[in-house]
């Protein structure tokens, strides 16, 4: 049997290969958008991709399905209550797939969605029994998926079927199946993930904090106590997953959109165009233009940030490092859905500041130097942009704890525009984004806690 696992960069998705080299057929498993690579692998192991499973409806990325049906023209499978508006194969529990050496069988395993499915792996030239389960967004290493995606009205309804679907359903299998997710850490469909890319369901009964809570009401307490944030693309994501996402060009039919300061500096001014400077935090700290989104693109999950900050219909222009990150970066952001891209500033920054057009910068203070000036007289407004969690195991005194959640929300700053602000995270990378956020809403001078609490609490 061959199997392999995949990752998807920035994001923390998993997807998966699984067939039989000498039968020629091989199966994929919730494959990202770009699908290049799984069309490389099965020519090199001389197989033929028959299948495509899609274990749910994606909220975070877009799925590749649409293009690995294009390009093989094998069936796309998923379940069949999933309310899906183009052509697929439903899937039900206990249905079976028999790929040469490679057998699969469907679980329904509800609770992240309402249509989830968990498939059961055999590799039959070596044991009757499975070796592993992709357990899709159900069961991760270390957590749990979350059940709130779907939506509040079904809210304790999904809690429920995670509960059981974790517990009666995988409860019926042996310790020692490998456990295979769709994600892993850095992922926003669960909380506490572990950075390992796979368990055994064993060790997840008992290192797994969610699987050791056997009360539905402890279960459930726990789920609805530490919701991961959900960004702003979720929503746009599902409606593209549910209706089919549209075609990426072919491979050689792009150029690179670069664009003049002059046409930057219009585009700017056009309801929906979002600068978002993907340069990493420093050179963003000492230079970019006024009004611009920032995410560190060198950072994972760095594609979560751009999805939680910048609104799904935006019409994006890049400012970036280095014009050869263009198409690199605009496959990530296709990835979760962000179709619309103008192109990118040619030049740079540099370009921008040579044609004389306005720049300003992102002050980093020390932990040190914010003590000081925190002892002295008129000291900074220090705002705490974690969650209550973060906040509740330890502050900066007299800080204002503004959600990062709550920002995005639309909530402000208090007091006046011009007053001066030491945004604050954990550390740091949070808090730069909030402030390039701030900054953008109108507040005037704004700082960050270079290193954030953590170094706060070091100094």
């Amino acid at each position: 049997m061959y199997f392999e696992q995949f990752t998807t960069p920035g994001l923390g998705c998993f997807s998966y290969m699984i067939g039989c080299p000498g039968a020629g057929v091989v199966a994929v498993v919730d494959p990202r958008r770009d699908i290049e690579i799984y069309l490389q692998r099965a020519r090199e192991r001389g197989m033929k991709i028959t299948h495509i499973f899609d274990t749910h409806v994606h909220a975070d990325h877009v799925s590749g399905a649409q293009e690995l049906v294009w390009a093989t023209g094998a069936p796309l499978f998923i379940h069949e209550d999933a309310p899906v508006t183009y052509t697929v194969k439903g899937l039900r529990h206990g249905d079976t797939f028999d790929l040469g050496a490679a057998s699969i069988r469907v679980l329904h395993t509800p609770g992240h969605t309402p249509n989830s499915v968990s498939l059961v792996v055999t590799d039959t030239l070596r044991s009757p029994e499975p070796e592993m389960i992709l357990t899709g967004d159900l069961l991760f290493v270390g957590d749990t998926g979350r059940p709130d995606l779907p939506g509040e009205e079904i809210l304790d309804e999904q809690v429920r079927n995670l509960y059981d679907s974790l517990n009666n359903v995988l409860g019926e299998l042996p310790d020692g199946l490998e456990v295979y997710p769709a994600h892993g850490q850095g992922s926003l469909c669960g909380g506490g993930m572990s950075a390992r890319p796979s368990s055994t369901l064993g060790y997840e009964r008992v290192a797994n904090p969610r699987l050791r809570l056997k009360d539905f009401a402890a279960f459930k307490a726990s789920i609805l106590s530490r919701l991961p944030m959900r960004p702003q693309s979720f929503s746009h994501i599902i409606a593209v997953n549910l209706h089919g996402a549209p075609l990426l060009p072919a491979c050689g039919q792009e150029t690179a959109k670069a664009l003049a300061p002059k046409e930057v500096d219009t585009l700017r001014g056009e309801k929906g165009v979002v600068l978002l400077d993907l340069r990493d935090s420093m050179a963003f700290a000492a230079a970019h233009i006024p009004g611009c989104l920032h995410v560190d693109a060198g950072r994972p999950p760095a594609m979560n940030w751009v999805g939680t900050v910048v609104p799904p219909a935006s019409r994006l222009v890049l400012i970036l490092g280095d014009e050869a990150e263009f198409f690199p970066r605009l496959t990530e952001l296709r990835r979760i859905g962000y179709d619309n891209v103008a192109g990118f500033l040619d030049g740079g920054l540099d370009a921008w500041i040579a044609s004389g057009r306005e720049v300003r910068g992102l002050p980093l203070i020390s932990a040190g130097e914010l003590k000081r000036r925190l002892a002295g007289v008129n000291p900074p407004q220090v705002l705490d942009v974690r969650t209550p969690v973060e906040i509740a195991a330890g502050r900066i005194a007299g800080s204002v704890n503004l959600p990062f959640e709550e920002l995005l929300a639309g909530a402000a700053c208090s007091g006046p525009a011009e007053a001066e602000r030491v945004v604050v995270c954990q550390s740091g990378y949070r808090a730069a984004i909030a402030a390039g956020l701030l900054l953008a809403g109108g507040c005037g001078s704004v700082s960050v806690l270079a290193g954030g609490f953590g170094a706060y609490k070091n100094a």
